[in-house]
C-alpha cells in the first residue's frame, strides 16, 4: 500500500479533497466531493476510493444534504466486510467512528422506521465490540434514539450507562458530549445543572468543528428563563457569528431567532430570516426544518400580537409574506413534520415538543443587544403611567388632582388638565377651572402656544385673578421669543412687568404671580444673551435674574413652585459667568442650582443643569466631578427623562468611566446608550456612535466576538459627515483587531485597508502607516504573501517619510521573513534583514544626546541581529552540501552573538530577550558540534535566572530550555 501512497494522481486526489473539504458548507462543496470520488474511482485504487467516500460522507454530514450519507457508508460498509486489508488504520477508524453519524442521520429521517434504528444499534454495538472499543459510544447512540422517542426511562438508563463508560477513541468529543449532556438535562428542567455542564465549552477548554457554536446556541434559552441576561446578550452574539455561515447548522440558527422572539429583538429575528431563506424549504434533513419552521412560527406569532400581523416579513421563495399569513404556513409545517416523526416513533412526543416551543410567551420585554435595532413596536411613553382606578374619577375629582399636580410641579400636570379638559366636554366649567385648562394646554404646546395662553390670561382676569391674568400674558410673551421673535417678546413683556410690580406693590397679587412674570421677562431676556455676546445685554438679563432672586429668596416657605423659581435663576447666573468665561463659577451656579431643585423634591427639573455641569466638569478636567454630575442626572431623571436625553448621558458616562479604566461599567453604559437611542429613534446618528463605543470597550475587555457584531452593526450608519472620518477610521481598525483575534484575516486586513485608505488623506500620517501595516500582517496571516509584501512595502515607505526608524525597521523584518517563504527567496530575504540592519545602525549614528532613544534603537538592532540569525538558520535548504549548511549556521551564530552582546549592554531591562538569543547561540553551537560552547551558552542562561522568582514563567521555561541544552551537549561529549 505505501507504493499506491506514492501515486501522484492519489496525491493529487488528496489535496484536492483537503482543498474542498476548506470550502464553505453546502451543495457546492458536496458537488466537488461527488466528483472526486468519481476521480477516485478511475484510479483504480482501492484506498483512494475509501478515502473519497469518506469524504463525500463527511461533507454530507456538515450540510443540509445529511440525507445523502447513508448511500456512501452502505457502500463503504461493504467494502470493508469484503476487503478490510484496503483500510489503512485512519480509515478503519473512520469507519467505525461515522457508524455514530448513521444512528442520528436515522433519527433526522422520518421515512426510516425505528425497527431499522434498533437494528443498526445492534449491529453498532456487535462491530465496536468485535474492535475493541468501548460500549460509551454505543449507550450515547441508545440514549438519542430513547430521547428523541420520549422514552424517558429508557433514556435516563441509556444516559446513565453512556456516563458510565470508558471514554476511548470512539467516544465524542468533549465538547459535543457535554453540550448532549446539557441538553438533555434542559428537557428535563433542570437549567442551571445544564450550565454548568456546558461552562467548560463556554470557557473554550473544549472546543470542535461545530462547538462552542451549538452549546452557545443552546444556552439561550436557559439563560434567558434564569435571569443571566448579559450571558445571554452575550451568547447570542458570539453564537450567532459562529453558525452565520455554517449552512448545516439549521438548529442551532433556529435557538438564535426563537432567542430574538423571546427577548423583544423581533426585528433582528427577522433579520435573522432574511439571511437564510433556503433554511424555509431545504428538506435534505427534516428534524433541524422542523425546529427552524417551529420558531419561525412563534416569531411570527409575537409580531401578530404586536399587533403586526399584516407587516412584510421574509419567508418561502416564490411570494410575498404577511407575518399573519407566514405563522399559519410555518405553524402547519412544522406540526406536519412532528406527525411524520411521531407516526415513525409511535408516540406523540415531537409533536407536544414542538406545540409547546410555539406556545412560548417573551421572557424579556425587550433585552439591549447593542447591535442595530428597529423598532417593532412604539417606544413606550418615560413618565409612569397614572395610578390604576377602579372606575373613572367625576370631574371634581379630575380637577382636583390636576391642580395638585400643577401646584407641585408634577411631570404629567399638563396630561391631567388635558384629562379634565375631555372630561368636561358639554360640562360648562367655572372661569378658573377653564384658564387652567388652557393655560396647561398652552404649556403643552410650545412656541405655538401663544394664543391661547392670552385666552388664558383673560379667563384668569374673568376668575377675579388679576396677577395669574399677567402670568399668563408674560407667558405668551416668553413663547414667542422661544420662536425667535425676541425683540418681539420684550416688547410684549413691557405692559405685564410694570403692571405686576404695581400690583404687587398694592397688595394686589401675591409673590407667586409675581415672580411668574419677572422670570418670564429674565427668560427671554436669556434668550437674547443667546443672540448676542454684547456686555450691555449680558448686564440687563443678570439685573432680571436678581430681581427675580430679590423676590423670592427667603420667602419660599413650602411652595415648591417659588423655590423652583430660585433654582432656576441661580442656573441663569450660572449661564451668564459661563457666557463670561467664569467656568468655575458657572460650575458652581450649576451645582447650587441642581441641589435646589431636589431639595425642593423635584430632582427632574436638575437634570439639564447637572448635564451642563458635566460638561464644565469635563471642560475643567476634573474627571470625577463629570462623573459625580452624570450619575446624578440619570438618578434624579428616573423615568421622566426622555430617551434622547438617557442616551446622551449614559454615552458621556460611558466615555468618563471609560476613561478611568473601568471598561466593564463602560460598556453597560454604551449598552444603555444605544438601545436608548434606537428607542428615540436616533439609531442611525446617536445609536451608531453609542455602537462605536460599545464595541471598542468589548475590545478592551476581550471579547473579540461580540465586539466585531457590534462595530459591524455600527458601520452602515457612520459616516464621515455626521460622525467625523475619525470615528469611522477607528472603527474600521477596532473591527480589524478583532477580526484578527478571531482569526479572520482576510477579513482583518480588509477592514485595515479601508481605514488606511481614509487616514491617507490626513495631514498627519502616523495612523496612515499603522494601519498598512496591520494590513500587511493580516495579509500575512491570510496566507497571501505578495500582497503582504506590497503592504509592507506601503507601509516602510510610510515609516520612511515619517522618521519613523522602528517602523521601517520591522516593516523589512517582515518582508525578509515572507520573502524566505518564497520560493528561491533566501536571498531576497538576506537583502532585506541587511537593510534593517543598516538602518538600524545609521539611526543609531544619529541618535545624538538623546539617550532613551538611544537605548530604543539599541534595543531594535539587538532584536534585528537576532532575526537574522533565526532567517539565515531556517534559509539552509534540506538537500544542501554540509559544508554550505556549516557556512551558513556560522553566519547565523554570529548574528545571534552580536545580538546578545546588544542585549547585554541593556541590562535587565532586556534580560529575557538576551538569554533568549543564548539559547538560540546554544541550540546552534551544538548544531555545528561545539558542545562547550553551547554549554557555556546554557549556564549563562541559568546563572541570568539564579535569582529569579519562581513564579516567573519566562524565567522557568527559560532554565528548562537551557537544561536540554546542556543534556545534548553531554550527549556529544559522550
Amino acid at each position: 500500500m505505501s507504493g499506491v501512497d506514492q501515486s501522484p494522481a492519489f496525491d493529487a486526489l488528496r489535496r484536492a479533497m483537503a482543498e474542498n473539504a476548506e470550502e464553505p458548507e453546502g451543495p457546492a462543496r458536496n458537488a466537488r466531493a461527488e466528483q472526486l470520488l468519481a476521480e477516485a474511482e478511475r484510479l483504480n485504487i482501492p484506498l483512494a476510493v475509501i478515502e473519497a467516500l469518506g469524504h463525500q460522507l463527511k461533507v454530507y454530514n456538515y450540510s443540509s444534504e445529511k440525507a445523502k450519507m447513508f448511500v456512501p457508508f452502505a457502500r463503504l460498509l461493504r467494502m470493508w466486510d469484503e476487503h478490510p486489508e484496503d483500510f489503512d488504520e485512519y480509515e478503519t477508524h473512520a469507519l467505525h467512528w461515522v457508524f455514530k453519524w448513521m444512528t442520528a442521520g436515522m433519527l433526522d429521517q422520518p421515512h426510516i422506521p425505528l425497527s431499522a434504528m434498533e437494528k443498526w444499534l445492534g449491529e453498532m454495538e456487535h462491530r465496536y465490540r468485535l474492535a475493541g472499543h468501548s460500549e460509551r459510544a454505543v449507550r450515547s447512540a441508545e440514549y438519542s434514539v430513547a430521547a428523541h422517542t420520549g422514552d424517558l426511562e429508557r433514556a435516563e438508563r441509556a444516559y446513565t450507562a453512556w456516563l458510565a463508560a470508558d471514554r476511548d477513541d470512539m467516544a465524542d468529543c468533549h465538547a459535543c458530549e457535554l453540550h448532549e449532556q446539557g441538553w438533555w438535562q434542559v428537557q428535563r428542567g433542570r437549567d442551571e445543572e445544564a450550565l454548568e455542564l456546558w461552562a467548560p465549552v463556554l470557557a473554550g477548554e473544549f472546543t470542535c468543528a461545530h462547538e462552542p457554536h451549538a452549546v452557545l446556541a443552546s444556552s439561550l434559552g436557559p439563560l434567558l428563563r434564569l435571569g443571566r441576561l448579559d450571558e445571554a446578550r452575550a451568547n447570542h452574539l458570539r453564537g450567532f457569528r459562529l453558525v452565520r455561515s455554517m449552512e448545516s447548522m439549521r438548529g442551532a440558527y433556529a435557538d438564535h431567532v426563537e432567542f430574538c422572539a423571546l427577548s423583544g429583538n423581533e426585528a433582528r429575528g427577522l433579520e435573522l430570516l432574511a439571511e437564510r431563506p433556503a433554511y424555509f424549504t431545504d428538506d435534505g434533513h427534516p428534524r433541524s426544518r422542523l425546529e427552524f419552521t417551529a420558531v419561525v412560527a412563534l416569531l411570527m406569532d409575537r409580531l401578530t400580537g404586536l399587533g403586526l400581523g399584516d407587516r412584510s416579513v421574509p419567508g418561502p421563495a416564490g411570494r410575498s409574506w404577511t407575518a399573519r399569513e407566514l405563522a399559519a404556513h410555518a405553524r402547519a409545517e412544522a406540526l406536519a413534520l412532528a406527525a411524520r416523526f411521531d407516526e415513525r416513533n409511535g408516540t406523540a412526543h415531537i409533536s407536544e415538543r414542538a406545540r409547546a416551543r410555539m406556545a412560548q410567551t417573551a421572557l424579556v420585554e425587550r433585552l439591549p443587544l447593542g447591535v442595530r435595532a428597529v423598532r417593532t413596536v412604539a417606544a413606550p411613553v418615560a413618565a409612569p403611567p397614572a395610578p390604576a382606578t377602579v372606575e373613572e374619577p367625576d370631574l371634581p375629582a379630575l380637577v382636583a388632582e390636576a391642580r395638585r399636580l400643577s401646584d407641585t410641579l408634577r411631570p404629567n400636570a399638563v396630561e391631567a388638565w388635558a384629562a379634565v379638559e375631555r372630561a368636561a366636554r358639554g360640562v360648562e366649567l367655572d372661569p378658573r377651572d377653564r384658564a387652567e385648562t388652557a393655560d396647561h394646554r398652552a404649556m403643552g404646546m410650545g412656541p405655538e402656544g401663544a394664543e391661547l395662553f392670552e385666552q388664558a390670561a383673560e379667563l384668569y382676569a374673568e376668575a377675579g385673578d388679576p396677577g395669574e391674568a399677567l402670568a399668563a400674558h408674560a407667558r405668551a410673551a416668553y413663547v414667542r421669543a422661544l420662536a425667535g421673535e425676541v425683540d418681539e417678546a420684550l416688547t410684549a413683556i413691557a405692559g405685564p412687568y410694570d403692571e405686576i410690580l404695581a400690583l404687587y406693590s398694592a397688595d394686589g397679587t401675591g409673590v407667586l404671580q409675581t415672580a411668574s412674570v419677572l422670570m418670564s421677562r429674565a427668560r427671554i431676556l436669556m434668550r437674547r444673551v443667546h443672540e448676542s455676546e454684547d456686555a450691555g445685554v449680558l448686564s440687563e438679563a443678570e439685573r432680571a435674574v436678581r430681581e427675580v432672586l430679590a423676590l423670592v429668596e427667603g420667602r419660599t416657605g413650602d411652595d415648591v413652585r417659588l423655590a423652583a423659581r430660585v433654582a432656576e435663576a441661580q442656573a441663569m447666573l450660572a449661564e451668564l459667568a459661563a457666557r463670561t468665561g467664569d467656568l468655575e463659577a458657572a460650575a458652581e451656579g450649576f451645582t447650587r442650582a441642581a441641589a435646589g431643585f431636589v431639595a425642593a423634591g423635584l430632582p427632574w427639573f436638575a437634570v439639564e443643569y447637572e448635564a451642563r455641569l458635566a460638561g464644565l466638569r469635563h471642560h475643567l478636567g476634573d474627571p470625577d466631578g463629570t462623573e459625580r454630575a452624570l450619575r446624578a442626572a440619570l438618578e434624579h431623571g428616573g423615568p421622566h427623562l426622555e430617551a434622547v436625553g438617557r442616551s446622551q448621558l449614559h454615552l458621556q458616562l460611558a466615555e468618563v468611566v471609560g476613561g478611568r479604566g473601568l471598561a466593564e461599567e463602560a460598556a453597560e453604559h454604551a449598552l444603555e446608550a444605544a438601545h436608548w437611542a434606537d428607542e428615540a429613534g436616533e439609531g442611525p446618528t446617536l445609536g451608531a456612535l453609542a455602537r462605536h463605543q460599545l464595541g471598542g470597550f468589548l475590545l478592551r475587555l476581550g471579547r473579540w466576538a461580540e465586539a466585531a457584531e457590534v462595530l459591524e452593526s455600527a458601520l452602515p450608519d457612520l459616516s464621515a459627515e455626521r460622525h467625523g472620518e475619525g470615528t469611522v477610521v477607528q472603527t474600521q481598525w477596532w473591527l480589524g483587531d478583532c477580526l484578527s483575534e478571531l482569526g479572520e484575516y482576510r477579513e482583518a486586513a480588509e477592514r485595515r485597508l479601508q481605514a488606511a485608505e481614509i487616514a491617507r488623506h490626513w495631514p498627519e500620517q502616523h495612523d496612515h502607516a499603522t494601519l498598512a501595516h496591520l494590513a500587511a500582517e493580516s495579509l500575512g496571516a491570510a496566507g497571501l504573501p505578495a500582497e503582504a509584501d506590497r503592504a509592507y512595502a506601503r507601509a516602510g515607505g510610510l515609516w520612511r517619510e515619517l522618521g519613523n526608524v522602528h517602523g521601517l525597521v520591522r516593516s523589512l523584518r517582515a518582508r525578509a521573513w515572507l520573502a524566505l517563504r518564497a520560493e528561491h527567496g533566501a536571498d531576497a530575504a538576506r537583502e532585506l534583514m541587511a537593510e534593517a540592519v543598516g538602518e538600524c545602525e545609521s539611526a543609531l549614528g544619529d541618535a545624538g544626546a538623546d539617550e532613551e532613544a538611544r537605548l530604543r534603537l539599541v534595543g531594535e538592532l539587538g532584536h534585528t541581529h537576532r532575526q537574522f540569525g533565526d532567517l539565515l538558520a531556517r534559509s539552509v535548504p534540506e538537500d544542501a552540501e554540509d559544508d554550505s549548511i556549516r557556512a551558513v549556521l556560522e553566519e547565523a551564530l554570529t548574528q545571534v552573538a552580536e545580538s546578545i552582546v546588544l542585549f547585554a549592554s541593556l541590562g535587565d531591562d532586556a534580560l529575557d530577550a538576551r538569554t533568549g538569543a543564548e539559547l538560540a547561540a546554544g541550540w546552534l553551537a551544538a548544531d555545528l558540534s561545539r558542545p562547550a560552547e553551547a554549554a557555556a551558552r546554557a549556564r549563562a542562561v541559568l546563572d541570568a535566572y539564579g535569582d529569579a522568582d519562581g513564579a516567573d514563567a519566562t524565567a522557568q521555561s527559560r532554565r528548562a530550555e537551557a537544561r536540554q541544552v546542556l543534556e545534548l551537549t553531554e550527549e556529544q561529549d559522550g
